[in-house]
This record gives C-alpha cells, structure tokens and sequence, in this order.
C-alpha cells in the first residue's frame, strides 16, 4: 500500500472512532459560553419531557405512558425506578422493569430521565423494600425530641446509606450494559428529600452533631468563621444542619451510581414560599429549597442540577423560582410543574432562561389525577395547551440548545393580572402585552370592539434570544410584542427592517415568509399556534 493511501486510510479510521465515540458520547451537562447545556450524543438538546404518575413505571402500564408523551410532542420521559422494584429481596436484583422502559422509549424515539425513588420519596420511605421498612433498628427512623419515631428515614442511618447506596449502583451498572445507546440521559437521585413536621433527627448521635461545629469545609466555601449549627445559622439552624446531612447523603448515593455510570445527576426540591424563608415557610427541612441551595451546592457536588418542583400558578412566583434555582448561571431544570393548562405558559418563561429540562407531572393515560395540584381531568384541551410550546421548541431542537448556550435570553409568562412585561435588551425594550387584538391600539375610541376572548385567560408567553446587537429570535403563543428603542436619540426612531416567519433545517434558519404591513403595525402578534420570527430592527433620524 502507497504512502497516500496508508494516510487515507489513517484518516478514515480516526474519522470513524470519532464518529463512533460522538454516538455513544455519555450525556452531560457541560458550560456554554453564556449558560450550561445538555450534551446528548455529543450535540445540545433540551429535555422536552413528561413525567408519569408515580406508579406508571411497570410493564403492564407503560402502554398508557408513551401516547401521552407522543400527544404533547415530548422528546423525553421521566419514569419512576423504586427500590423496592429492583431489590424486592436483599441482594438479589431485578432489573426486568428498567428493561421495559428501555425497550418502550426506543420503539417510541424517547429519551429517559430514571427517577431513583429510594430512602426518600416526597420525604417518605414508602418505595424502599420492605425488609428495610420493618427493620427500623437496621435502618432507623429520624426521632422527635420525646423520642418518638417519625415517618422520615433517618439520614444518619450507616446502614440506610450503605444499602441504598448499593441498590443505585447495581441500577447504574445494569444500565452500563443493557443502554449502550444511552436512551437514560439523566437519573434523579431520591424524589423531594428531607422531612415534614421535624425540622432534624433528635436521636443522640444526631442531637451530638447538632450541638458541634459546622464542618470546616461549609465555613470556608460559605465564607464564614466555623461555629456551632445554632451561632452560624440561628433560626435556620436546624433546617441548614439537616439540609447538610441530606445533601451528604444523596452525594454518597449519587457517587456510587457515578462509579459504575457517570450520567448527570439531578435533585429536585419540594418548595416553600418563593420570596422569603423568614416565616419558617421553607418546604420540607433538609430538602433543596432555594435558601439552603449554598449548603447543598458544597454538600452534594456530584450533582449535575437542582430544580424546583413547581405548584403554584401565581406567575410571579414561578418567575422567582426559575431565577432563584438558575442564579449564577447554575443549570435550570423544572423536573416537575403541575399539568393543569395553565402551567403550560411557564414553559415559555423556563426556555427563556434556558432551561434544559421541564416536565409537567403526572401526564400518562392511567387515569390519575392529583388535582388540586394539577389538572382535574386530562382532555384534549389541558394536553394541547402543552403541545404548543413543545411543538415550536421542538422545531428548532437543532439550533433553539445551542443558542439558548451562547445569547442572551429574556422568557415570561403571562402574570395573573394580565399587566404587560418588559425588559431591555441592549439599545432595545421588549414588551409582552396579553388579551390584545392583533389589529389596532388600547386607546382607539373611535370603533367599537368586543373585549378580546383571552382577556381573563391564563395563557400566554414569549421566549425571546437576541442574536446581534439588533436581531432577535422571538417564538411566542397568545401574545404582543412590541420592541421599542430603550433610551431613543434626539429625534430617533424605531423601524422594522425585516421580519421572517420560518423555522431551523438541520440547524440552519428557513424562512417561510416575510411579516409586514398590518402584522406588524401594531407590534408582533402571536396567536394559538406558536411561530419562530427572526426580528431585525434598526432606527433612523
């Protein structure tokens, strides 16, 4: 073989291997040049997903999860994995349930997110085995101050940790094996941990440790001097020492997954109030929530992301959760939002701050329902009202991650007044205006109109990427926007260069068609079917 072809030949190969380890690339989240992103097959995705209801994640059931999840145009699935599946008798394990999962997600071209229900599930030890269930002086119960046993595993319990620990770890090295293919992109380790009603273990040893310093690492990356839980915390004391100990834990669990399979780890958090801890109102203690996210940053490194579990539909809450859980460029994920319609605006304002993951819970055919927290039946109306975003999202899943990595961003939802929102965005104000007619302005007398069919309605949003200095990519449903100059010359005004109405080609932008005229008279309209335009403004003078 000549020299030229010996090289050729070379190159093919190295071409090759790199093709094949960019196929089988582990998922992770990696830093962007403006944001984090989620790196599947090596490329950005955003987790358009679902989550099903907390029992749905068995052979005989799935047929009625993945419809679900095909009717809103999801592109993942969060499915819940109990120890209690896998681990029935201790030591002998059982994976025929992961499988399924596996094999159904691939038929259907669904990613997976596993959802590891262990010591912990909305605080409770209700999926763990029961050989760990009635053992409580093997795996022992957090205690009140009388004494008494509380409901709540005990994060301290040496052995709770070790066999927890390796029940995960048996999950992550069966999934080594039987998904090459990496249809799993992320797994949460436990669901909503910590405790309701008992602020922190009281059993001897714990009460030992309350009463002890703070570990020296948490004062040093906290920035303060090391002292008692009590003197640094004062009357979050309890809460931050908890939150320590919890945190501790999931890290070890998470660790011993991570040895067999580093796949992103994920936390997620059962909330209290989203703008103030002062009235002890913090979901439960030891848990995720905003305020003690410092302590589990340090606690619980091994973890990817941390997100709010969102049931509230006060806009102005929402907003300040996605703020608190993306502050200083941390990942934003929402593993969970209510599935009534109207959680499905906040979509709007979760991408706009680029989120890689948000899931309405409980969205399967099984016929459960948990309102009030989410939708009282599951019709047609409440999964379109998902669909809409997800379908515009998803449209441009081959450029909408990367961009989301690299611009600025602005995402916002209508609040519960229907009042406009604005912000600024380099030389330029945007604002979202909701319950409008496209046609015409709020101050014209001089033609009678009926007040528009949305004006009460929870419904509306925008996401918004600035491109350049004075482009933008705007995607929205049920919404104005109007883009005018933020602090304008003398005698400067505003004018539309061009406005395109198109869509991403393997990653490349295709216009549709050019907006002009009336549709753009009066600001930029968008209606029931969301749309991509890419806005180019100018000024003259």
């Amino acid at each position: 073989m000549g020299r030229f072809w010996a090289a050729l030949l070379g190159v093919l190969l190295l071409v090759t291997a790199v093709a094949a380890r960019a196929e089988t690339a582990l998922p992770r989240i990696a830093s962007g040049p403006a944001r984090p992103m989620l790196l599947v097959d090596g490329k950005p995705f955003a987790a358009l997903a679902v989550q099903a209801n907390n029992s749905s994640g068995y052979p005989a059931v799935l047929g009625q999860v993945w419809p679900t999840a095909k009717a809103v145009g999801a592109n993942t699935v969060m499915l819940p994995v109990g120890w209690e599946q896998i681990e029935p008798v201790e030591g002998r394990f059982d994976f025929g349930d992961v499988d399924a999962m596996l094999a159904g997600a691939r038929a259907q071209g669904l990613r997976l997110v596993l959802l590891w229900y262990g010591t912990w599930k909305n605080t409770g030890a209700s999926y763990t085995p029961a050989w760990v269930k009635q053992d409580g002086k093997r795996f022992p119960r957090m205690r009140a101050p009388d004494g008494r046993a509380h409901g709540s595993l005990s994060p301290h319990g040496a052995e709770t940790l070790k066999a927890d620990s390796r029940a995960f770890a048996a999950l992550m090295r069966h999934l080594k094996v039987a998904d090459a293919q990496h249809t799993v992109i992320m797994v949460q380790v436990e669901n909503e941990a910590g405790s309701w009603g008992l602020a922190r273990d009281h059993a001897p040893a714990a009460d030992a440790l309350f009463k002890g310093l703070i570990p020296q690492e948490l004062a040093r990356a906290l920035g303060i001097p090391r002292a008692s839980w009590q003197a640094s915390f004062g009357p979050r004391a309890e809460q931050f020492f908890m939150s320590w100990h919890v945190a501790r834990y999931i890290d070890t669990v998470a660790r011993a997954g991570q040895a067999e399979l580093a796949l992103p780890m994920i936390a997620n958090a059962a909330l209290g109030n989203a703008f103030t801890d002062e009235g002890g109102d913090i979901g439960p203690s030891g848990g995720p929530n905003w305020n003690v996210l410092p302590v589990w940053r340090v606690a619980a490194p091994s973890l990817a992301a941390i997100g709010p579990d969102i049931y509230t539909r006060d806009a102005a809450a929402v907003e300040r959760y996605l703020e608190r859980y993306s502050a200083a460029g941390a990942p934003l994920i929402v593993p969970e939002i209510g599935n009534a319609a109207e959680y499905a605006r906040f979509a709007w304002a979760a991408f706009g701050r680029g989120a890689l993951l948000y899931s309405p819970f409980g969205l399967d055919d099984t016929g459960f329902v948990n309102y009030p927290l989410g939708a009282k039946v599951l019709d047609k109306n409440t999964l379109d009202a998902f669909a809409a975003p997800y379908r515009l999202m998803g449209s441009a899943m081959s450029a909408w991650p990367q961009i989301a990595s690299e611009r600025p961003l602005w995402g916002t939802a209508r609040g519960m007044d229907g009042a406009d929102q604005s912000t600024v965005m380099g030389r330029w104000r945007l604002t979202a205006a909701y319950g409008r007619w496209a046609f015409g302005e709020d101050d014209w007398t001089w033609i009678a109109r009926d007040p528009h069919p949305l004006a009460d309605k929870l419904t509306g949003g925008l996401v918004v990427a600035q491109l350049d200095a004075d482009t933008f990519l705007v995607g929205g449903q049920n919404v104005r926007l109007r883009l005018t100059l933020a602090a304008p010359a003398k005698g400067e005004s505003a004018q539309v260069i061009e406005a395109q109405e198109g869509t991403f080609v393997e990653g490349q932008w295709v216009m549709r068609r050019r907006w002009n005229g009336d549709q753009i008279d009066y600001g930029f309209s968008f209606g029931a079917e969301p749309v991509w335009l890419k806005i180019e403004m100018g000024s003259y003078r």
